[in-house]
This record gives structure tokens, C-alpha cells and sequence, in this order.
């Protein structure tokens, strides 16, 4: 926490992500509302955000970044160099700007600032609101050592975080940003199925994001691949065998493995819509 204090930072772009983010920095104390400067397209928006959370907000975003020591950037992807172009004269020596958009390349970022500036690449899931969300992140050429620590620190308040060469941050969109969406659907379908068989709904969907919730803690905490894990629980000629025959019939394991290829593909789009 130390890492952060009397650190700046401005949010440019508070919406979804951003909201969950700030709403994160403030409860586990890693930042203070006076530290923290918010932008939104809006004033009414600007207002609101201010009310809420106690942090200066506005529509100008380069008297935001002027401020700062730290610039996150939280609009779509395809804003994102006309807004780093716009605050580029603003910036003062020694900012980190931290991008929380897909497929914008650190070297992109680079290019529409000018100049040899600090930028990270992050990429956050929507767990993060309930602070089990995963970030990856992946540092330009200009970012130090002492600079990624802080990015990390500030996305820890969401969950965990993971460094990556920037060639996997598309696909590290098709899988932990798109993922929970698949998860999702998988545990509707368990709880459907739980109705099927006789299940109240409200039960079923309990047992279900148990049961999901569960297996997940299993893989994190007990460091076992997903595969032994699977096999402690599939006994000889019992049921749950029976139920991984239909699952490999109905191909669910190759129909995951495209879904995320083909979101990562997506993700390499984004910013040139």
C-alpha cells in the first residue's frame, strides 16, 4: 500500500469496470477520494459519480491526466487513441497510464502519446466486483519494475493478478474476460438439468454455483490439475462417468476450446472497428 501513497491517479472513462475499480480502491483503503480525479462524456454523469464515491469528477479529461502520477483508461477500445492523443500534452514526466481496454497494443498506446512514457496493458474480468476477478497485465518498453509493482497492486484490490508477454493478451481476453460468460451458461445449464430431474429451481441454482464455486477453489488451492481432480471423483462403473460420456458426446470440451478461440479472435478486432 505504501507503493501507492500520495500517488494521483486519474480514472478516465468510469463505466463499468471503472466504477467496480474505483468502488475497489476506495474500500480497501488503497487510495483516498482526494487522490483519486474520475471523468465520464457527461456532467450529470460527473455529478452523480461525485456524489457517490467522493472523488472530484468532470468532463475534462486533460486536466484529470494533468494531475496525475498514475492515467487508467477505461473507454472503449476504438477511443482510446484519440483520448490519449487529446491528454498527451497534459501528462507530466514520469506518469504510468494503465489501459483497461481490449486489444489496444501497448505500442499503440506508445505511438498516440508520443514520447518515451510509461504504459501498461491491463485486462480485468467482470469477477472483480466481487473481488475474485483475475488482471493481466503486460508492461511497454518503458515501464519499470517499481511501476508494474504498482499496477499490480492496485488491480490486487479485484483479485488476483498475472504478467504476460503482450502476444497472450487477446487470448487472455477470449479466456478470463469472455470466460465468465461461458461459465455462466454452463451454470444455467446444471441448474436446468437439476430441474429436470426433480430439483426446485431455487435449490438446483444453489447446488449448481456451489458446485462450480467449489471445483474452482479445488484447482486454485490445491494446486492439481483439473484432470486428477476429475478423476478423484469418478469412480469405477458409478454415475459420474456415465454423466462424462454424455458431456464428450455432446462434444462440451471442443465447444469450450472454440468459444474461446473464437472471442480471442474477436478481441484482435476490437480496436480496429
Amino acid at each position: 500500500m505504501k507503493l501507492l501513497e500520495k500517488k494521483m491517479v486519474a480514472l478516465l472513462g468510469s463505466g463499468k469496470m471503472g466504477s467496480i475499480l474505483l468502488d475497489a480502491f476506495l474500500r480497501n483503503y488503497l487510495l483516498l477520494p482526494s487522490q483519486i480525479t474520475a471523468t465520464v462524456a457527461h456532467a450529470d454523469r460527473a455529478e452523480a459519480l461525485s456524489k457517490n464515491f467522493g472523488v472530484q469528477a468532470s468532463t475534462n479529461n486533460s486536466a484529470a491526466a494533468g494531475g496525475a502520477d498514475i492515467v487508467l483508461i477505461g473507454v472503449k477500445p476504438p477511443g482510446v487513441p484519440a483520448l490519449l492523443k487529446e491528454i498527451s500534452s497534459s501528462l507530466k514526466p514520469g506518469v504510468v497510464v494503465i489501459s483497461f481496454a481490449a486489444s489496444v497494443t501497448t505500442r499503440a498506446m506508445e505511438e498516440a502519446i508520443g514520447g518515451e512514457v510509461a504504459v501498461i496493458r491491463s485486462m480485468p474480468n467482470t469477477p472483480s466486483l466481487l473481488g475474485a476477478g483475475v488482471t493481466a497485465l503486460s508492461p511497454g518498453k518503458f515501464v519499470t519494475p517499481d511501476q508494474l509493482a504498482v499496477a499490480s497492486e492496485m488491480f490486487a484490490t479485484v483479485g488476483r493478478t498475472v504478467t504476460v508477454d503482450e502476444k497472450h493478451m487477446d487470448a487472455v481476453t477470449g479466456l478470463s474476460a469472455s470466460g465468465p460468460a461461458f461459465i455462466y451458461i454452463i451454470l444455467e445449464s446444471l441448474a436446468e438439468a437439476g430441474v429436470k430431474v426433480g430439483l426446485p429451481r431455487d435449490i438446483a441454482t444453489l447446488l449448481a454455483a456451489q458446485t462450480v464455486y467449489g471445483a474452482a477453489r479445488m484447482v486454485l488451492e490445491t494446486g492439481q490439475h483439473p484432470a486428477l481432480l476429475k478423476d478423484a471423483v469418478t469412480t469405477p462403473a458409478g454415475c459420474t462417468i456415465d454423466g462424462i460420456l454424455e458431456l464428450e458426446e455432446g462434444g462440451l470440451r471442443v465447444t469450450l476450446i472454440k468459444a474461446v478461440m473464437k472471442a480471442t479472435q474477436r478481441a484482435r478486432e476490437l480496436a480496429q472497428d
